[in-house]
């Protein structure tokens, strides 16, 4: 865990534990909050989100969990406490509120719902300001990232569909993980092309190989023949290259295009993580 995760940890701890208390204090809109309900503290929170105040709502849930941390109230407060800070663009803390939920709740009839936010949350992990330096101004696609975060969060969409396989969100959830999946595959052969602008022909090739072994369904497959083929070139090695010639002839004789993505809802393709 990074040292920004274990502060967001620390953080979340603090504030759900007695320092909570401190929030039950504070004035909203000229009303003190010390002698409120229930009831009181999650309209408040709920009528923040509904106006897009979504820190505001983090408190009043945070709030109404301190002072009340038992019961069905406590518990939707919990959820409502994953979507706004998803919303909130705060997709680190939105995990681990996530993780906290399915820790107490592992039973709960709406987990399958915290799982997809948790994916949602580590897909959507380059909304923020260092996510936005990164598509604004470095142009970069997310196939060229780090793929940590598009592994996490095919686990987490893995996880919904193994463990919910009747849940509303399955069928999202597999669109997502084919498109992640292809994407981490389009990040190995970026890598691979990077290898080849370098010299490093053989790396280039062990990369290309590694694809067509690990993601051998992907729109990927062809991009990593050809750079099999390229690099043999380079190396001087023509019988290997024209093996990967032959290979890549038969499997994509005419369309010059890219395989289709997956779309299969067998469970075959994504085992490999």
């Amino acid at each position: 865990m990074s040292i920004i995760s274990r502060s967001l940890a620390l953080f979340l701890a603090i504030q759900l534990s007695g320092c909570a208390f401190g929030w039950l204090k504070t004035h909203k809109r000229g009303e003190n909050t010390s002698g409120w309900t229930v009831e009181q503290f999650y309209s408040e929170g709920k009528s923040d989100i509904e106006n897009g105040d979504y820190k505001s709502a983090i408190r009043f849930f945070i709030a109404l969990e301190a002072r009340y941390p038992y019961g069905r109230y406590a518990q939707q407060a919990q959820l409502e406490v994953v979507y706004a800070h998803y919303k909130e663009d705060d997709q680190a803390a939105a995990i681990i509120a996530a993780n906290r939920f399915i820790r107490l709740h592992p039973n709960h009839p709406n987990v399958d719902y915290v799982y997809y936010m948790k994916g949602l949350a580590s897909f959507n992990v380059e909304k923020g300001i260092a996510g936005y330096v990164m598509k604004r101004y470095l142009d970069q696609k997310m196939s060229e990232r780090d793929p940590k975060a598009s592994r996490e969060s095919f686990e987490s969409f893995k996880e919904l569909i193994t463990r919910h396989p009747d849940s509303k969100y399955r069928p999202d959830a597999l669109k997502r993980m084919n498109y992640l999946v292809n994407s981490v595959a389009m990040g190995e052969i970026y890598v691979a092309r990077y290898y080849i602008k370098r010299g490093a022909y053989v790396a280039a090739v062990n990369r290309a190989q590694y694809v067509l072994e690990e993601y051998p369904q992907t729109s990927a497959t062809k991009d990593a023949l050809t750079i099999m083929i390229q690099s043999y070139e380079y190396l001087g090695m023509t019988d290997l290259r024209d093996d990967a010639e032959r290979v890549m002839d038969k499997n994509f004789p005419e369309d010059p295009v890219s395989p289709d993505l997956v779309t299969s809802d067998d469970e075959s393709w994504w085992r490999f993580w």
